[in-house]
């Protein structure tokens, strides 16, 4: 007795291997393309317009001005000065904000709540208020006796205070959604906590990771009134660039601060594709 099976219709005259999988887009309806329109005429208007004008602006001295304005002693000493800071905060950031981020989603403890509105504080304080804050704390008249004005660590720690909320943030509602029984299998497999955590819920936290990693870096390389107090602005010590930004357009010199404001621009875009780049390779391996 045979029995007889149904089959759906398949194109049998392209090789398997070679079969192109449907387009997953649609094309777009007048609504959709009217609506792409004017998204990107707002971005360009907010964006992409002023970001050519300073480029432009940059550019106005010919390559030699451009040069000479980033090569500069003083600016070199805030650029080395504001990158590697925020590279150093960064990293920071993405342990002790994932670690946050485990704390508030998997513990229950008396004061979570308050926990959970103390993190959201950076983005709710003026910068220049946070500074003050800052100076209050941990400057020459500080209650527990810590005294960080005026040095380089008054940058980090500056750094540190406005970013803390991104990593924590963006990792919270990840790991919140991450199904815990795929760790309980695990463990009933013989794997220990670690192995758990590196390799069933890390690659889960990577994308969310590195998201807020480029948003801390993007912050802190951009950062001002947090630390424009504690700091002191000391050149070649503590002045970042935000700073000799500001100095360069007060001494009428528009071109210098729209060189040193592309450069950044270069390297807060680079740092961003690089993390994009890690991020869809981890989503793609898993």
């Amino acid at each position: 007795m045979t029995t007889a099976t149904s089959t759906p219709d398949v194109d049998q005259s392209r090789p398997a291997g070679n079969r192109r999988p449907a387009p997953a887009g649609q094309p777009l309806t007048r609504v959709s393309g009217l609506g792409l329109g004017v998204a990107m005429l707002w971005f360009s208007l907010l964006v992409l317009i002023p970001l050519a004008a300073v480029v432009a602006v940059a550019g106005s001295e010919g390559w030699g001005g451009f040069w000479d304005a980033i090569t500069a002693e003083q600016t070199l000493a805030s650029i080395e000065l504001t990158i590697f800071t925020s590279i150093g905060v960064t990293l920071v950031n993405v342990v002790m904000g994932t670690l946050i981020a485990w704390v508030l989603v998997r513990d229950r403890f008396f004061g979570k709540r308050v926990l959970e509105v103390l993190v959201d504080i950076p983005f709710a304080l003026p910068t220049i208020v946070a500074g003050l804050v800052l100076l209050s704390l941990y400057g020459p008249a500080s209650p527990i006796g810590v005294d960080i004005a005026n040095t380089r660590v008054a940058v980090f720690v500056a750094f540190l205070f406005v970013t803390l909320p991104f990593i924590v943030r963006t990792v919270q509602p990840v790991l919140a959604e991450i199904d815990q029984d795929v760790e309980e299998a695990a463990a009933s497999l013989g794997a220990s906590r670690f192995t758990i955590f590196r390799r069933v819920i890390l690659p889960s936290l990577t994308p969310a990771i590195t998201a807020g990693a480029a948003l801390s870096f993007a912050r802190g390389v951009s950062e001002y009134g947090s630390l424009v107090l504690l700091s002191g602005n000391l050149p070649m010590r503590t002045e970042v660039t935000s700073v000799r930004i500001f100095s360069s357009i007060e001494n009428d010199h528009l071109e210098n601060a729209a060189a040193v404001a592309t450069v950044l621009l270069v390297i807060s875009f680079a740092v961003i594709v690089i993390l994009d780049v890690i991020q869809r390779r981890t989503v793609r391996r898993g």
